[in-house]
């Protein structure tokens, strides 16, 4: 080969990409134009609705449960998780036991019993049990509303799946972090915080937030307590005006917002999650190439004879 001759560079060629490509465009642009120009989609009474005050407001009580539901998930679950991680037989046993039964119950069945729970007991009382000791004492009607069954219904079951999910990113930690965190001397809850959560929160935080986003969704499940949240309050309105369809498509968008924005969220989490991981590699590795560089050369000793 002569050495002014220049190589000519050809792409590869994939036409089952390109077909593939053509059909997929084709299906889209079928269900555009199916969905934005059939009037019975009503698109006029969604955009009427879409930002109505009635429906703002069972918004609001949506996302409110679903950041307490998270919140308070988190925290019990955390909890749970270190119990099923505990070398006590009794505390492990007894948070698999909940997780076993709260992840066997439907969401539904949970709600409906908690918000029935007067008719089985009269007072939900503190004190020392088998015996007279009372702390304080308070009717069942009073403290199970609707609002308040519906936050500890969503906690009890999303904290059986938030436990296991911590679990997991737990035991997916190096079992020698555990034991170089130990030879620090340092205390066990510091360890757990400072060491061992940070390296398990990147195989926590993509599962946890898919919980969420279930959590978010299972909001609709309360409206079996007529719970004006958004579904119930679209529930409601189409009820009353027979314009179902296009009210299912302003909680289905509502829905759709939401989701996205948690999925927003949990990208720019991962995405500084990682950045760190690099910073911390990039750190250990020119901590290790400045000994490399230092260590002194081994110099011969000479004696001098008179």
């Amino acid at each position: 080969m002569k050495s002014n001759e220049t190589i000519k560079v050809v792409p590869a060629r994939y036409p089952l990409r390109i077909v593939g490509a053509g059909v997929a465009l084709l299906v889209l642009a079928i269900v555009v134009q199916s969905v934005a120009f059939n009037p019975r989609w009503e698109w006029a009474v969604f955009a009427r609705w879409f930002f109505d005050p009635v429906i703002l407001e069972g918004l609001g009580q949506t996302l409110l449960l679903t950041l307490l539901g998270t919140a308070l998930s988190v925290m019990f679950g955390g909890l749970l998780a270190l119990c099923r991680l505990s070398s006590s037989w009794l505390l492990s046993s007894l948070a698999w036991a909940y997780i076993w039964l709260f992840r066997s119950l439907p969401l539904i069945v949970v709600l409906i019993v908690l918000y029935n729970f007067s008719y089985l007991y009269d007072t939900l009382s503190v004190g020392i049990p088998f015996t007279g000791i009372t702390w304080a004492s308070y009717q069942t009607i009073n403290v199970l509303g609707q609002f308040s069954t519906a936050v500890v219904g969503l906690t009890l079951v999303q904290s059986a799946y938030t436990a296991e999910i911590i679990r997991g990113g737990f035991l997916g930690v190096d079992h020698g972090q555990y034991e170089a965190a130990s030879a620090l001397g340092l205390p066990a809850w510091r360890r757990t915080l400072r060491i061992i959560l940070p390296q398990a929160l990147r195989t926590i935080l993509p599962s946890g937030f898919n919980e969420i986003i279930s959590l978010a969704k299972g909001t609709a499940m309360v409206y079996v307590l007529a719970m004006p949240e958004l579904f119930y309050t679209i529930q409601m309105i189409y009820n009353r005006t027979q314009e179902v369809i296009p009210l299912l498509m302003v909680g289905a968008v509502w829905y759709l917002v939401i989701t996205s924005f948690l999925s927003a969220i949990q990208y720019l989490v991962e995405r500084a999650l990682a950045k760190s991981e690099r910073r911390s590699a990039v750190n250990s590795n020119r901590s290790r190439a400045a000994v490399s560089t230092v260590t002194p050369t081994p110099e011969a000793a000479h004696a001098q004879l008179s």
